[in-house]
């Protein structure tokens, strides 16, 4: 029972300071074309002369910038799935044409058991 817990001092939760900290891209990504202008102008005064690692951060930039906007396609598993679906069918007829109707009986037992199974394992778990 709960009797030791009487006469002991039960141990407190540890508290930490968590501060977050707000990052606005936008603002960031201001703030690099500001200075990419500042030195392209610089640049253009003859102030400051050229060098390479202005390039190669604006091309580095630019890179992330691309990979940011681009959006992921589903075009692997959409092939995927198209290839799959015409191989059953090819399968199926030539299945049918060897061995007639036997084979359309074993496909309306096979395909819904695959489906069953299939969809099983995507529907949440129940507690």
């Amino acid at each position: 029972m709960k009797i030791i817990s009487l006469f002991t001092k039960a141990p407190s939760n540890q508290r930490f300071k968590y501060v977050p900290r707000y990052y606005d891209p936008t603002k960031d990504e201001m703030k690099v074309r500001e200075e990419r202008i500042k030195r392209e102008i610089e640049l253009e005064r003859g102030i400051k002369q050229a060098d390479e690692a202005g390039y190669q951060s604006r091309i580095a930039g630019s890179f992330q910038a691309a990979r940011k906007r681009s959006k992921p396609t589903k075009q692997k598993s959409e092939v995927l799935m198209r290839f799959g679906i015409t191989l059953f069918i090819a399968l199926f007829l030539i299945a049918f044409l060897q061995w007639g109707k036997p084979a359309l009986y074993a496909a309306f037992l096979v395909v819904p058991i695959y489906l069953y199974s299939k969809f099983r394992a995507i529907a949440p778990k129940k507690n």
